[in-house]
C-alpha cells in the first residue's frame, strides 16, 4: 500500500466520510472521541437522519417504532452532515469528490458506503416487489404486513428469515422460496443449517427449497418447474454487494465482489483513502485470509481503527473476531468467528431442541461458534477465540459444562 500523506492528527485538516450508515457515523464520532479537531463532513445519499438498520426488519417493519435514528448530536460534535447527496465519483489525484451539487475537497477520505441489495433479475418494475434495506423500504412494507397479504419471500438467508418472522407475527401467509437445498446455504454448512429448516414450518411459514424463480408476475411468483405461488407482495432477500460503483475509474483497487481491498490498517490502495464496513475487505492474520464481513459489529468496530490511524502516529491493525446475531422464529441466533478453515466440529446440545451450539476447531483451538439460545456459550466462546486457548473436544461436547471449563 502507498504511504499516506497528510493523514496524522490535525495535518489531516478535513476528513470526508462517504456513507451515513453505522460505519460512517461511527467513524465521524470516533474521530472526535480520539481528539481530532479538524473538519469532519459526513455525506449520505438518503435524506433521513442517520439510522440503525437492524430495527428495520423488526420494530420499524411491524409499526412498533417510527424509526431508528442514531442518538448522535452531530452539531455538538462539530460534524457537518450533508444528507440526500449522492457522490458520483472520486478523483484521488485532486483529493476531490464529485457530487451533483459540486466538488467536495478532502484531505482524508473514508469510504463507508456499505452494501446494496442484489435485485431479482426480471422483477424490476413489477408491482408489489420489495427490498428491505432502507428506512423507505421498511415504510413501504409496513402496510403490506398490516393488511395481512399473502407474501412470497425470495431467499432463505438471514434477512429472508427475519422478514418471514415479522410477516408471520403480523398474520400474513408466508412462502419462502430458496434456490439452494437448505436455508442459509451460503453462510453455514449443510449439517448446521439443516435443523433450521423446521423453524419455518413451526412458525406457520412454508419453505420451498431447490425452488428457482422463473419470473414474477402481478399476483404470482412462477418457479422454474412451472409452479405458480400466489403473491400479493414479493420480498427479495438474495444477498447484497458492496456499494462501490461510484469508485469506478478512481484507481482504488476492488476485489472479486467489488469491495474495496483495504490493508490491515483499513487503508485503500491510493493515498489518504480508508474503507470500512460492508464495502471493504481486510486481511485477517487470525484467520490467514481476506474477510468481507457484512454485519453490524464490523461497522461498529472498524471505525475505531480508522480513526486511530487518521489521528495517531503509530498504525493500528484491524483483526477482529467477527460477530453477528439474528432474531428469527422465536430464536436468538448468534455467531462469532470464522469457520472456513476449521478442521473439526463439536456439537453442544440437541439441534432439535430450543438451545444448542456448534463449535468449530482448528488444531484444537476454537475458531468459530454458533449459539442458538445459548448466549453464555457465545460470550465465553468469543473470549476463547480471541485468546486462542486450546480446547478439549470431549469436555466441549458436554452442554452442561461452561465453555471456559472445557479447555485442554
Amino acid at each position: 500500500m502507498s504511504e499516506q500523506r497528510q493523514t496524522r492528527g490535525d495535518r489531516a485538516r478535513r476528513v470526508v466520510v462517504v456513507g451515513a450508515g453505522m460505519a460512517g457515523v461511527q467513524t465521524a464520532v470516533a474521530l472526535r472521541e480520539q481528539g481530532f479537531t479538524g473538519g469532519v463532513t459526513l455525506i449520505g445519499a438518503e435524506p433521513h437522519q442517520p439510522y440503525d438498520r437492524p430495527p428495520l426488519s423488526k420494530a420499524v417493519l411491524l409499526g412498533k417504532a417510527e424509526g431508528s435514528a442514531l442518538d448522535v448530536d452531530f452539531e455538538a460534535l462539530g460534524i457537518e452532515l450533508r444528507l440526500g447527496r449522492e457522490v458520483l465519483r472520486v478523483r484521488p489525484g485532486d483529493h476531490e469528490l464529485d457530487t451533483a451539487e459540486g466538488p467536495v475537497p478532502y484531505d482524508v477520505l473514508v469510504v463507508a458506503t456499505g452494501a446494496e441489495p442484489i435485485r431479482l433479475p426480471g422483477a424490476e418494475g413489477v408491482p408489489g416487489v420489495h427490498l428491505l434495506r432502507t428506512l423507505d423500504d421498511a415504510e413501504r412494507l409496513r402496510p403490506v404486513l398490516a393488511e395481512q397479504h399473502d407474501i412470497v419471500v425470495v431467499g432463505a438467508g438471514w434477512i429472508g428469515a427475519e422478514f418471514a418472522t415479522a410477516a408471520r407475527e403480523a398474520g400474513c401467509a408466508v412462502t419462502v422460496v430458496e434456490a439452494a437445498d437448505r436455508p442459509l446455504a451460503g453462510a453455514l454448512p449443510a449439517e448446521v443449517a439443516e435443523p433450521m429448516t423446521a423453524w419455518y414450518a413451526d412458525s406457520g411459514a412454508e419453505l420451498r427449497t431447490r425452488a428457482r424463480v422463473e419470473r414474477v408476475e402481478a399476483g404470482a411468483v412462477v418457479l422454474d418447474d412451472g409452479t405458480r405461488v400466489r403473491a400479493d407482495a414479493v420480498v427479495v432477500g438474495i444477498g447484497a454487494r458492496p456499494a462501490t460503483a461510484w469508485l469506478a475509474g478512481s484507481g482504488i483497487a476492488l476485489g472479486a465482489q467489488s469491495e474495496v481491498l483495504a490493508d490491515d490498517h483499513l487503508r485503500a490502495s491510493v493515498p489518504d483513502v480508508y474503507a470500512v464496513g460492508d464495502c471493504a475487505s481486510f486481511p485477517s492474520g487470525r484467520y490467514e485470509q481476506r474477510l468481507l464481513v457484512h454485519h453490524w459489529d464490523n461497522a461498529l468496530q472498524g471505525p475505531r481503527t480508522v480513526a486511530a490511524n487518521i489521528v495517531g502516529e503509530t498504525p493500528v491493525a484491524y483483526d477482529p473476531v467477527p460477530y453477528f446475531w439474528s432474531e428469527q422464529f422465536g430464536r436468538f441466533v448468534q455467531y462469532v468467528g470464522h469457520h472456513g478453515a476449521a478442521d473439526s466440529t463439536v456439537w453442544r446440545g440437541d439441534p432439535e431442541g430450543a438451545a444448542w451450539s456448534v463449535c468449530w476447531l482448528r488444531s484444537g483451538r476454537l475458531v468459530a461458534l454458533l449459539a442458538v439460545g445459548r448466549p453464555r456459550d457465545l460470550a465465553q466462546g468469543r473470549r476463547l477465540i480471541e485468546a486462542g486457548t486450546p480446547m478439549d473436544p470431549d469436555l466441549l461436547s458436554d452442554p452442561s459444562r461452561p465453555l471456559k471449563e472445557a479447555t485442554a
